[in-house]
């Protein structure tokens, strides 16, 4: 049994920092996704808040330091009607970015339970 954090075997901040940043680049090359993550890039300002937000998220639920400010999942995709072939490409392109940083099986399977417990705040289910 692993004794070490979510946090810490994700690399702490600079480590989550780099997963974050690889996770939303992989979403704008997803075409099952892309159209959502695309216009986001053209606002600078936005952008940044959204992988801001996605870090400190990442980071506040794996037990790091960070406080998460942003809404919460229903307020964040209220309207957005995510369906199900969307919301797997989107955990999809997680796992490809955890395993190609390095990200262990048990932690990638943690990384993924918690992933599929947020389903229903997303789909609004």
């Amino acid at each position: 049994m692993c004794s070490a954090t979510l946090y810490q075997r994700l690399g702490g901040e600079s480590g989550i920092s780099a997963l974050v940043d690889d996770i939303v680049e992989a979403h704008m090359r997803n075409p099952t996704v892309q159209a959502r993550y695309l216009p986001a890039r053209d606002d600078p300002v936005h952008f940044e808040e959204l992988k801001g937000h996605l870090r400190d998220f990442l980071s506040a639920g794996s037990g790091g330091p960070a406080e998460y400010r942003g809404r919460s999942m229903p307020e964040a995709h209220r309207g957005m009607n995510v369906n199900e072939t969307e919301y797997l490409a989107v955990m999809d392109d997680i796992q490809r970015v955890l395993e190609r940083h390095g990200v262990d099986e048990q932690t990638r399977q943690e990384m993924l339970g918690i992933t599929y417990s947020l389903k229903e705040e997303i789909l609004h289910l």
